[in-house]
């Protein structure tokens, strides 16, 4: 008897997981948050994997295949990754496709000089920001239409999900909440960002950067911009300079070298981190304890 349950409860357990509809999502802090909404019922595919530049990747025959299959999309939208446009029209025509740049209610930001990564591609709005990711408040508008998409499409699983969308916008804001207290004593323009990709979350918590090394992280600063950036630093008025995880730190060493100034390494999309329901909430407290301990006087 207790084999026949067993091998009942397995059964039943491989059927639902079965039965969740084939979820498929961009990058990792857009997975993390469809994952925590989806747990219990299934987990999301991943495209862009940890390490891979977001802005420019070349599809590979598993990323066209996950895509094929797709009954669900999450993605940034083409601002982001404008080399997936196409892909979702010629692979996933039928695929209900969430973009969250289009989700009402919440307030967009311009890239710096109206530089956006699709711009070179024809695709997108180009004065549209797309790391909206980096501001919890933003990601909570997001954990609400990622939940409305899934209730609509897979509806036996519909309490499953609005559970765990409350509680995934309750840790949202208790992260929030932790995240304005870290940062509380940080002194706005006291750094300089690798990219202008941390505008949402400098803006959410009152800690503007001075500037940015680059308008995006596939540019190069040229030696104008360099020297100025040497100025805010050698004057003392910037005491951090930031650079990325997947990008070498010469400039942060050129920028502080002789000065009192500080360097550290932060990451937009997770790259060091193990995909999964927490490396949204880690992503973020990576960045805010990097800038924290980075500005500290």
């Amino acid at each position: 008897m207790i084999r026949s349950l067993s091998a009942a409860f397995v059964l039943s357990a491989t059927q639902a997981f079965a039965d969740a509809p084939i979820v498929v999502t961009d990058i990792a802090p857009i997975h993390s948050l469809v994952a925590q909404v989806m747990a219990g019922v299934g987990t999301p595919e991943l495209l862009v994997p940890p390490g891979a530049d977001a802005h420019s990747l070349a599809l590979r025959p598993s990323d066209a295949r996950k895509l094929s299959q797709a009954e669900i999309v999450v993605w940034v939208g083409p601002s982001l990754t404008p080399w997936l446009s196409d892909p979702l029209e010629t692979l996933a025509p039928a695929a209900a496709m969430l973009t969250l740049l289009d989700v009402p209610g919440w307030a967009h930001r311009e890239m710096a000089d109206g530089h956006d990564h699709g711009a070179e591609e024809g695709h997108g709005d180009h004065a549209v920001d797309p790391h909206a990711w980096l501001d919890p408040e933003i990601a909570m508008v997001w954990v609400r239409a990622i939940r409305n998409t899934l209730v609509t499409s897979d509806p036996d699983n519909a309490s499953t999900y609005t559970a765990n969308a409350g509680d995934a916008l309750a840790g949202l804001m208790s992260l929030h909440d932790r995240i304005t207290a870290d940062l509380a004593g940080v002194q706005p323009e006291s750094w300089i960002a690798p990219h202008a990709a941390y505008g949402y979350f400098s803006d959410r918590y009152n800690v503007p950067a001075a500037d940015a090394v680059a308008d995006s992280d596939a540019e190069t600063p040229g030696p104008t911009h360099l020297a100025e950036l040497r100025a805010l630093v050698e004057a003392g008025t910037v005491t951090c300079v930031m650079s990325e995880t997947h990008a070498p730190t010469d400039y942060a060493t050129l920028l502080t070298e002789g000065t009192d100034a500080r360097t550290a390494v932060i990451d937009d999309t997770g790259m060091t981190l193990d995909p999964g329901p927490a490396l949204y909430r880690d992503l973020l407290s990576a960045i805010a304890t990097q800038l924290k301990d980075c500005t500290a006087s």
